[in-house]
């Protein structure tokens, strides 16, 4: 996972590679402090050769974790997926929590 910020847009963009894997294998679930990323991947390939099968799976899971700055929206946080990677971007700062200045009395 690598995690990269932009000035520009004011937002952070995480990035996930996972060859193989589809949308439907990886679900993102908004926690408002942090998000959960998790998906499993299930692989098997055959072949013969001659007289012989080869046939090989792999399995396996991932979870992680990204914390975020303040809590979020579902509508703040965009996903998409090209290519085997995951791109999950959120805003780093949201209206209700920039700097605001305090009146003193």
């Amino acid at each position: 996972m690598d995690v990269h910020e932009s000035k520009e847009t004011n937002a952070a963009t995480a990035t996930f590679d996972l060859p193989g894997m589809k949308p439907d294998d990886i679900t993102i679930d908004d926690h408002q402090d942090h998000l959960a990323v998790a998906g499993e991947a299930r692989r098997s390939c055959s072949r013969e050769e001659g007289r012989c099968a080869v046939r090989g799976r792999s399995y396996g899971k991932f979870f992680r974790t990204l914390q975020l700055p303040f809590a979020t929206k579902p509508d703040d946080v965009k996903a998409k997926m090209k290519n085997g990677v995951l791109t999950v971007t959120f805003p780093k700062t949201n209206s209700e929590q920039q700097v605001q200045r305090i009146v003193i009395l």
